[in-house]
């Protein structure tokens, strides 16, 4: 359906006396409503049915936890690589151990930021906090704590233009609503997701809100990141997910280009049809490849514990081990010693015995502050990675 602008443009005068047109989005939800034909229906239900698979796979993983610790790290990588850092996993690994990565330390640290950003979320969603602006403020505060962002106002919603491509607003490729309508913009955003009259099926609720959430662009910086966890806290908050494994920065990343030109259609020719297309099938993608992930690494894991039980007497303290790797497949002996509370020479006896079956390999070659890699774990886990 063509429902032709979904907003207004405003001309202001923001640099000097150039004339820009900034764009104001309609309120939630489209007028007229959603066309659901029988694509658009085949691909929710597809895309609903990878979602109830990923929640039952993930469940036969020996510890769901452990998964989700490198999961939420991984997320946090692609989402940052969106925006232009060149980090990967393990320089985020490597950075936790307070060792030093192989890119720029702003890279790593603004990645860390949005692992701390993520879990500041789920936690106080899970604590019963609305989803609100508010929330979405402290989520903001959290992602620009330190390094790079840091000053452009963490926590408050922006009272300056900002612009999309571009060297200036009046060049740009996109320019959101003035800062006196961002208030507005986001109180209704805030409306249309505890709508309780008009209630859309979340999936779509959830196509809807970060479409508006990107076009409104609240913050300074950071409003990628703060849009895709969006899309995760209102799953999780609606109950589609169990667990916080549905990550879309990959889909988003893979098909950047297809990203845009669809969020543009939807402002300057109301298709939201198309996006709300194309964000289902993202759903289902990244479900149906997070579940192979998660029993690609079940099966690995359980092959290993079984070899490790043939390792005698040091194999009680090898799978304790073992399974800390799960979480942190970077690791030094100390960190190793302290998860698992077993001793210095225990660990080290037993680090031994799993470099020896092969399973993990030592990557630095020195003798002090040695770092093991449980390769093949970190390899699955690196997939899509790559900046």
């Amino acid at each position: 359906m063509q429902r032709g602008m979904t907003g207004k443009y405003i001309i202001t005068s923001t640099v000097g006396d150039e004339p820009v047109k900034a764009f104001v989005p309609q309120p939630l939800p489209p007028d007229p409503s959603l066309v659901i034909d029988e694509a658009l229906r085949e691909s929710l239900d597809q895309a609903l049915l990878a979602l109830g698979r990923l929640d039952g796979v993930t469940a036969l993983l020996p510890d769901t936890h452990l998964f989700l610790y490198m999961y939420v790290r991984k997320e946090a990588v692609l989402s940052s690589q969106i925006e232009g850092t060149q980090s990967s996993l393990s320089d985020l690994l490597l950075f936790e151990l307070e060792e030093a990565p192989g890119v720029p330390l702003d890279d790593v640290v603004e990645v860390s930021n949005y692992v701390a950003a993520l879990e500041h979320g789920l936690s106080r969603c899970e604590g019963g906090f609305p989803l609100s602006n508010r929330l979405l403020k402290e989520i903001h505060g959290v992602l620009l704590q330190r390094g790079r962002g840091s000053d452009k106002t963490p926590g408050e919603f922006r009272r300056s233009q900002n612009w999309i491509g571009g060297s200036r607003p009046g060049n740009a490729i996109f320019v959101p609503p003035p800062p006196d309508h961002v208030a507005d913009a986001m109180s209704a955003l805030e409306l249309f997701l505890h709508d309780r009259e008009h209630q859309s099926p979340i999936l779509i609720k959830a196509a809807l809100a970060h479409a508006q959430f990107e076009t409104t662009h609240p913050f300074l910086d950071g409003n990628g990141r703060v849009g895709r966890l969006l899309i995760l806290l209102l799953l999780c908050l609606n109950g589609v997910l169990k667990e916080p494994l549905l990550y879309l920065s990959l889909y988003f990343k893979t098909h950047r280009r297809q990203y845009y030109d669809l969020l543009n259609s939807v402002r300057t020719e109301g298709d939201w049809e198309k996006w709300v297309l194309f964000f289902t099938d993202g759903v289902r993608e990244t479900a149906e490849s997070a579940a192979k992930t998660a029993r690609r690494l079940a099966e690995m894991v359980e092959r290993d514990r079984k070899r490790i039980q043939g390792f005698g007497r040091i194999s009680g303290s090898s799978l304790q081990v073992h399974h800390l790797l799960q979480q942190r497949p970077l690791t030094t002996l100390s960190s190793l010693a302290a998860g698992t509370h077993l001793s210095m020479p225990t660990v080290t006896k037993a680090i031994q015995a799993l470099k020896d079956g092969g399973l993990v390999k030592e990557i630095t070659g020195r003798k002090r502050g040695r770092i093991f890699s449980y390769e093949e774990y970190l390899n699955i886990m690196n997939e899509g990675t790559n900046p």
